[in-house]
């Protein structure tokens, strides 16, 4: 199957010169409605009853966000069948949500997206949208203290532009936590945290706000999920090959089912082989980001 990417705009975006659509321009980051913000994906359910959760909200307030409402349909069910039958419902919903999140101060473009596949067209809408981090949508009081898992220096700069981007110039305090790894002096790790929080600082966030925490557990997943009980939710870095796995399977998951709150998932910066391969043709071809071929046959609404 092929990846078919059905907006349902008053008009088609112009071609460019070289005869392909352009980029929509209410859709994603590729038109810039974010600003300086970063690109938060949030995928939600949206005809199974999920609300969005509590908290959700004043988390992403600093965000341009792309809320993702999808839904998956028998694999013979047509796509557009399930658009005609249930779309006009489930964008009402998905515009609820839109508006809570806007009512914070939130920028927002909606995504509506029937398909066979949930985790290709999650991957491809990633990639589409320039998304710098995904949220796995637990509900949380409201932002006081994030906790940030520093892995290493690879994608430390995506996750200063994330955590600077939502909470510099905010009351949140954020906890800067590396795990040592089997030959790391505790002299390593105070050198990656110190270039960490410099990072943070050079962007806005205020010094006394971020605070250093190193450990050597027998048990990485554990030891994020029991410190970030302590915080309102967690940022992880994306470390498996598979985006989708990472985000709505392991570890990110078990992390978001043991704290019960939100967890941003930092994506890697995108390969220059994906970008030459990624369906450029609006969301009409063969191949996926990763060069494989799509399958997800996806009815596709986009709205600003």
């Amino acid at each position: 199957m092929t990846d078919t990417d059905r907006s349902t705009d008053a008009a088609e975006p112009p071609a460019d010169p070289s005869g392909e659509p352009s980029a929509d321009p209410s859709a994603g980051s590729s038109a810039d409605p974010s600003g300086d913000r970063p690109t938060v994906l949030v995928p939600v359910r949206v005809l199974e009853g999920e609300p969005l959760p509590g908290g959700v909200a004043e988390l992403l307030a600093n965000a341009h966000v792309v809320l993702l409402g999808y839904h998956v349909i028998p694999e013979q069910t047509a796509t557009d069948q399930a658009r005609e039958q249930f779309g006009d419902g489930a964008m009402t919903k998905l515009e609820e949500f839109a508006a809570a999140l806007e009512a914070t101060g939130a920028t927002v473009d909606t995504r509506l997206v029937f398909t066979h596949e949930k985790q290709a067209t999650i991957d491809r809408v990633i990639y589409e949208e320039d998304c710098l981090a995904v949220l796995v949508p637990n509900a949380t009081d409201g932002p006081e203290s994030v906790l940030v898992a520093i892995r290493g220096t690879v994608g430390l700069d995506r996750t200063a532009r994330l955590v600077a981007g939502l909470f510099a110039g905010t009351d949140v305090g954020v906890t800067l936590y590396h795990i040592l790894g089997e030959d790391e002096s505790g002299a390593d790790a105070e050198t990656l945290l110190d270039g960490a929080t410099a990072a943070l600082v050079d962007r806005g966030m205020d010094p006394d706000a971020v605070e250093t925490l190193v450990e050597r557990p027998e048990k990485a997943l554990d030891a994020i999920a029991r410190h970030g009980e302590s915080h309102d939710a967690v940022v992880m870095g994306e470390t498996d090959p598979s985006v989708t796995t990472f985000v709505f399977g392991m570890p990110s998951e078990q992390v978001a089912e043991r704290f019960l709150g939100p967890v941003l998932v930092v994506q890697r910066e995108r390969p220059a082989a994906a970008e030459d391969g990624d369906g450029s043709e609006g969301g009409d071809g063969s191949e996926g980001s990763d060069g494989s071929e799509r399958t997800d046959e996806a009815a596709d609404d986009r709205r600003p």
